[in-house]
C-alpha cells in the first residue's frame, strides 16, 4: 500500500525558528565568542553535532510531510512530534551549548533571574507535568488541528517548559546547577509517571478520543482506534525508555566518579602512610 502524501508546502514558522537557533548559535561560537570569552574553547564538534542534530529532528517531525500527516490523519505521527519536542530536541540543545555560550545567555546576569525560579525542579516538574497532559485534552487537540497560529504557539510553549524542565538535569552552565545524581534520577523517574495517564486513556479507550481526525487514518491503513492505541504506547513506552536510558546513564557516569574518588582517596592515604617517619 502506497502512503498518500499531502500537498508539499513548507512551514515558514519551523524553517525560521531552526534556521534562527541555528545561524544564532554558529554565528555566536565563531564571530561572539573571541570577543565574549576570548579564552573560553570553542564548541567541540561533537557539541556541534548534538545541537544541530537537535534542530533537525525537530525540523523532520514539524514540517512536510510529517506534521502534515500528523495534523490531518494519524495522531500517532502527532504524538512523536511531541515526544521529539519534550524529551529529544530540548536536553540535546542543552548538551550541546559550550559552556561560555550557556554562561553568556542562560546564566547571564539579567536572564538567569528570570530563568532560575522557572526552571527550580519543583515548579519546573509540576508545570511540565500539567501542560503535557492538559495539551492532549481533545479541546486542545482540536484547537491545534484546527488552527495553524495556535499549534505553533502551543508546541512553542510546550518545547519552552521543556527545556525548563531539562535544566535541573541537563544544565549546561554552573549559575543554573544541576542537581546531584541521586536526585536528578529521582526527578527523571518521577517524569515517567504522570504521562501514564493520559497515555493509558488512549491506549485502552475503546472509542476514538479525537473526533476532529475522523477516519483519515483509514487512508494510511489502519483504524482511528488503532491509530490512537499506537500513540498511546509511543507516549508512554517511548517517553519512558528515553528518560531510562538518560537516568542509566546518569547512575553510570555516578558510579564511576565515585571510584575515581575511592581511588583518589587511596592513594593519598598511601602517600600518607609512605612519608610517616
Amino acid at each position: 500500500m502506497t502512503w498518500p502524501l499531502p500537498p508539499w508546502h513548507p512551514h515558514w514558522d519551523v524553517w525560521g525558528f531552526v534556521a534562527v537557533l541555528a545561524a544564532g548559535y554558529l554565528y555566536a561560537d565563531v564571530r561572539l565568542r573571541p570577543a565574549v570569552a576570548p579564552t573560553a574553547p570553542a564548541a567541540t564538534a561533537r557539541q556541534r553535532t548534538q545541537f544541530l542534530a537537535g534542530l533537525v529532528l525537530l525540523w523532520v517531525v514539524s514540517d512536510w510531510p510529517f506534521a502534515d500527516i500528523a495534523e490531518t490523519a494519524l495522531f500517532s505521527f502527532h504524538m512523536v512530534e511531541h515526544l521529539v519536542i519534550v524529551y529529544v530536541t530540548p536536553p540535546l540543545l542543552l548538551i550541546g551549548m559550550p559552556t561560555w555560550l550557556a554562561d553568556a545567555t542562560l546564566g547571564n546576569p539579567r536572564i538567569r533571574p528570570l530563568i532560575r525560579p522557572l526552571a527550580h525542579p519543583v515548579v519546573a516538574f509540576t508545570a511540565f507535568n500539567i501542560l503535557l497532559v492538559a495539551i492532549h485534552a481533545p479541546d486542545a487537540v482540536e484547537l491545534m488541528v484546527t488552527n495553524g497560529l495556535a499549534h505553533f504557539v502551543l508546541h512553542g510553549v510546550l518545547f519552552t517548559v521543556a527545556l525548563l524542565a531539562w535544566i535541573p538535569v541537563l544544565s549546561p552552565t554552573p549559575s543554573l546547577p544541576r542537581l546531584r545524581p541521586p536526585m536528578r534520577m529521582l526527578y527523571l523517574f518521577l517524569q515517567t509517571i504522570l504521562p501514564t495517564v493520559p497515555a493509558s486513556f488512549l491506549t485502552f479507550s475503546k472509542t476514538p478520543i479525537y473526533p476532529i481526525y475522523g477516519d483519515a487514518a483509514t487512508d494510511y491503513g489502519v483504524s482511528p482506534l488503532v491509530d490512537q492505541t499506537v500513540a498511546g504506547l509511543i507516549m508512554k513506552l517511548g517517553g519512558g525508555l528515553l528518560l531510562w536510558g538518560i537516568i542509566i546513564a546518569i547512575w553510570i557516569r555516578w558510579i564511576q566518579e565515585e571510584r575515581r574518588w575511592d581511588a583518589i582517596e587511596r592513594e593519598l592515604a598511601e602517600s600518607d602512610l609512605s612519608e610517616t617517619p
